[in-house]
């Protein structure tokens, strides 16, 4: 364990020749960043994530309310212990052969197999209240973190000019509130990946986890090493579409079309403007030429860039979705979200022939349960037949 801890903090993994760690102990009035800062991002994951229930509970419940957001209850299937179990290890759609087979089981009809099918995959859904609370939380943080970068950033010389980022590199004192700015970042980041397994999922959500994950290392690559400049403006210029996504969402589930189409296309335009201009034409440019004229280039200049660029990666994926609904909006044929994975069989649950008697409403906590209210569901603003929701994209 000594020597892959050795072989880990190897200087010439992580700084350019010439340098050792010994160069960045705090001396001389200069504060450096250390990696044992990190582990303060843990328990401060965990924190984000209690405050995200309490103001989940508290204040998004109650805005979902105000703004008319309505929560519909499914029926329950019955209890079937053959079907539950095709359902959990199977899949969540049988084919009719297996329809056939487990009605035969389960001494069921075809019909009715197929009816407590439709029943259980309902109950799987999330409702517009979870997507609203979410898109809540997550507004919150960014709109914050926007401005936080925006005050921690807008005097220092390197958000005018990014040559800035490498003067005096690697003996650069660590601000407060760059300190402040990536544990906090960092800790969202990881409640975010806390989260997942009670989040609303997606199709893209191995590539939110990729995301997740390359951004933790980033961001903890570059504290380490000491690249904090280039990293508080490679999170300020995420963090800026992020804003008018989440804003979008809100509006969305709450039914205001107009606004709901503004900030989406204000969304994607800034989307397409901070992370397919700025952020390779500028931030990627300034780490992959600008370090090389002060050192020669080591093991941790290629990681970093390669990291940039598999976020750079992610970013071209889902412009691509963007662009697909900006596409269909514009000539009125958007449906869905491409990315949506939930709602997609929404259309098809919906007969009334088929389930008798299941649409009959049951209030909750003082929330309407009408079918059709689930039909504010994502972005159904773009166009008015059909739901769509675009999730965070965020680096």
């Amino acid at each position: 364990m000594d020597t892959l801890y050795e072989w880990f903090w190897w200087d010439r993994i992580w700084l350019p020749e010439g340098l050792t760690w010994a160069d960045l102990e705090d001396k001389e009035g200069r504060v450096y960043a250390k990696a044992s800062h990190l582990y303060v991002t843990v328990p401060y994951a965990f924190v984000f994530l209690l405050i995200r229930y309490l103001f989940e509970r508290w204040i998004a419940t109650s805005l979902a309310v105000s703004a008319g957001i309505k929560q519909r209850v499914h029926v329950k299937p019955e209890d079937n212990t053959i079907l539950e179990l095709y359902y959990t290890t199977q899949g969540r759609n049988p084919a009719s052969a297996d329809i056939d087979g487990l009605s035969k089981k389960s001494s069921l009809s075809v019909r009715q197999v197929e009816r407590w099918f439709r029943r259980r995959r309902r109950q799987d859904f999330p409702g517009v209240l979870k997507k609203f609370r979410e898109a809540s939380w997550r507004f919150v943080f960014y709109l914050s973190a926007f401005i936080g970068g925006i005050v921690a950033l807008y005097d220092k010389e390197w958000l005018y000019d990014t040559k800035e980022v490498w003067t005096d590199f690697p003996k650069q004192s660590m601000l407060e509130s760059q300190y402040w700015y990536y544990m906090l970042e960092m800790s969202f980041y990881g409640c975010l990946l806390f989260s997942v397994a009670f989040d609303v999922k997606r199709k893209d959500f191995k590539e939110q986890i990729i995301h997740h994950l390359a951004t933790l290392v980033l961001l903890s690559f570059s504290w380490c090493v000491n690249y904090i400049r280039i990293g508080t403006l490679v999170m300020l210029v995420h963090d800026a579409s992020d804003v008018l996504l989440e804003s979008a969402k809100l509006f969305n589930y709450a039914k205001w079309e107009k606004t709901c189409q503004t900030l989406f296309v204000l969304f994607a335009i800034v989307f397409l403007i901070t992370r397919l201009i700025i952020f390779p034409f500028w931030l990627i440019h300034c780490t992959w030429v600008y370090p090389v004229h002060h050192y020669p280039a080591f093991f941790g200049y290629y990681f970093f860039n390669v990291m940039l660029v598999l976020l750079l990666c992610l970013h071209i994926f889902w412009a691509y979705l963007i662009l697909c609904m900006v596409k269909k909006f514009v000539f009125g044929t958007l449906t869905r979200d491409e990315r949506s994975d939930n709602e997609e069989e929404e259309g098809e649950e919906s007969s009334p022939t088929e389930d008798e008697g299941e649409q009959q409403n049951k209030p909750v906590n003082g929330l309407s349960t009408n079918e059709k209210d689930d039909k504010n569901g994502s972005f159904g603003c773009m166009s008015p037949p059909e739901n769509i929701y675009w999730s965070k994209t965020v680096y």
